[in-house]
């Protein structure tokens, strides 16, 4: 029987990232130290995501089926996947279960996590509780947190099962605006990590163990902000800060290590050698009618004109636009380096997406899958092609993305009336190549303004795996659902790699004898 590991319990699943970096941590045989039992997630396409991925867990880790890679390569459906494999399709339905914590039962929730557990007293609890509400866009949309929002005090869901499932270790994620935040003018913060410590105070009814909270970046916790990694520092190429609460069942005396500072990783080194694809073209901008309504107000209606997507189109379109940005456009680039297409869900590729020698090639590589996954660009008004065009060619000679001043110096500011607020100042960024990227959130769903390529010869934001690489996922992970959806789950996510960092941890908490070994 595989998977005979520490058991987990993963809430907030998203697709999987906290599950993906603690699955990941296996022994010389290739057996992993530890076992998701179970991943509680709302959304069905990341739940479906979990679910593939816990059929890959069925394997031993990286040795998967060769049905598996042929259904990366578009050569089998998801259900002939699991029909050659029922058994295991089973066990990774069971484990991936779409639920909503808060709204479906407690004791429906109790039950699984009862059984999943199979009476296992050392086990590990992780995810992070939804956090819109704490971040500090959401606060500054709203002018600060509303205390009947579901979401400020859905962590109590969490805290819950703490309080009476009792793991002998949690992993708590959240974002960093979660240290600042303030309900009625108090701040959240200092009294979550009080219930953390005493889930009993909160859950009365429940006789809880007491927990230690610490931090994984200081052995000794003397502000808040202890409890903040900034990911860059530890070998992810992003600038993702997040709050990360590691908490320890009192009963046990072990004190953990602390993540070790690593060498960043700049953007270009993990996307750099990924093969090129133009944007693409789906409508232009043609004016905006002003509509006065009936309590006299005036509404904007912006009218465009589609466009039928080609080469040909794309190519016309990029050399006016070059030729109107004139001077500031780098000169070196031939018309016949453009890239012809897209991109495709699968390419079939035999060339090398990452240098050998690069710290994360072994994390990111399976050469089993014979191509590339989830690399198709998005479509794109001509005038946001135009700003993209500009945006990257201004990032290049200057080393920094422009500001709203720039564009209106060219004529390429937004059609909003508060253009000029500050408020739209980075609208559009371009991701820095020797540098770790900025930090990929849900919105790159949206629209990619926020991650557009610093190539201007794709002239293009970030496809969904060159997201999912800067987030370290493996690239033989596959995101269910439509290009947004994908977009949506590898936003939500923690960093694998990250989370595999932190389950080294965690095992050595647990393991106390493996305190000195290689893991």
């Amino acid at each position: 029987m595989l998977n005979k590991g520490i058991p987990i319990i993963d809430l907030f699943a998203g697709p999987g990232g906290l599950a993906e970096g603690f699955s990941s941590l296996v022994d010389d045989n290739n057996q992993r130290y530890f076992n998701i039992k179970i991943s509680i997630e709302k959304d069905s396409h990341a739940r479906e995501t979990l679910k593939l991925r816990s059929f890959v867990r069925q394997f031993p880790y990286r040795l998967l089926p060769d049905e598996y890679y042929q259904f990366l390569q578009r050569k089998i459906t998801l259900d002939e996947l699991y029909g050659f494999y029922p058994d295991e399709a089973k066990e990774a339905n069971s484990e991936a279960w779409q639920a909503i914590l808060g709204e479906t039962s407690e004791s429906e929730i109790d039950e699984r996590i009862k059984n999943a557990l199979n009476g296992a007293q050392d086990w590990v609890l992780i995810g992070g509780p939804p956090c819109q509400a704490y971040s500090m866009a959401g606060r500054s949309r709203v002018g600060g947190i509303a205390e009947d929002d579901h979401r400020v005090h859905l962590y109590k869901e969490y805290l819950r099962i703490i309080a009476l499932h009792q793991p002998s270790v949690f992993v708590m994620e959240n974002v960093k605006g979660l240290l600042s935040a303030e309900v009625n003018n108090e701040k959240i913060f200092p009294k979550i990590l009080d219930d953390l410590e005493d889930p009993s105070s909160v859950f009365p009814d429940y006789i809880s163990s007491k927990y230690r909270i610490r931090s994984l970046v200081v052995p000794e916790v003397k502000k808040h902000s202890d409890y903040l990694i900034k990911s860059e520092e530890y070998g992810i190429p992003q600038k993702r800060h997040r709050v990360i609460l590691l908490g320890i069942r009192s009963d046990i005396n072990e004190e953990p290590d602390f993540l070790i500072k690593k060498t960043k990783v700049d953007l270009k080194s993990i996307i750099g050698q990924i093969p090129m694809v133009r944007s693409g073209v789906y409508r232009q901008y043609i004016n905006t009618d002003e509509i006065i309504m009936e309590d006299g107000t005036v509404k904007k209606k912006r009218n465009y004109k589609t466009i039928k997507d080609s080469f040909e189109v794309w190519e016309k379109l990029i050399l006016n636009f070059r030729k109107d940005l004139g001077e500031l456009l780098p000169k070196v680039v031939a018309v016949q380096s453009y890239p012809k297409n897209v991109g495709v869900e699968f390419k079939p590729y035999l060339g090398n997406t990452l240098s050998t020698g690069h710290s994360l090639y072994k994390w990111f590589i399976d050469e089993k899958i014979g191509g590339i996954l989830h690399h198709v660009s998005r479509g794109h008004l001509t005038l946001d092609l135009k700003r993209y065009l500009f945006a990257s060619s201004f990032t290049l000679k200057t080393n920094k993305f422009p500001r709203m001043e720039d564009y209106i110096k060219y004529g390429l500011q937004p059609d909003h009336d508060n253009v000029g607020s500050g408020k739209f100042n980075d609208r559009f960024r371009v991701q820095i190549p020797n540098e770790p990227a900025t930090t990929v959130t849900s919105h790159i769903s949206k629209d990619g303004h926020y991650f557009i390529h610093y190539d201007s010869v794709q002239c293009r934001s970030l496809t969904v795996r060159e997201a999912a690489r800067i987030q370290t996922f493996p690239d033989n992970y596959f995101f269910c659902g439509s290009r947004t959806q994908q977009f949506h789950q590898v936003g939500n996510a923690v960093p694998p790699y990250l989370a595999y960092q932190i389950a080294k941890i965690v095992y050595k908490l647990l393991v106390p004898n493996n305190r000195e070994s290689e893991l």
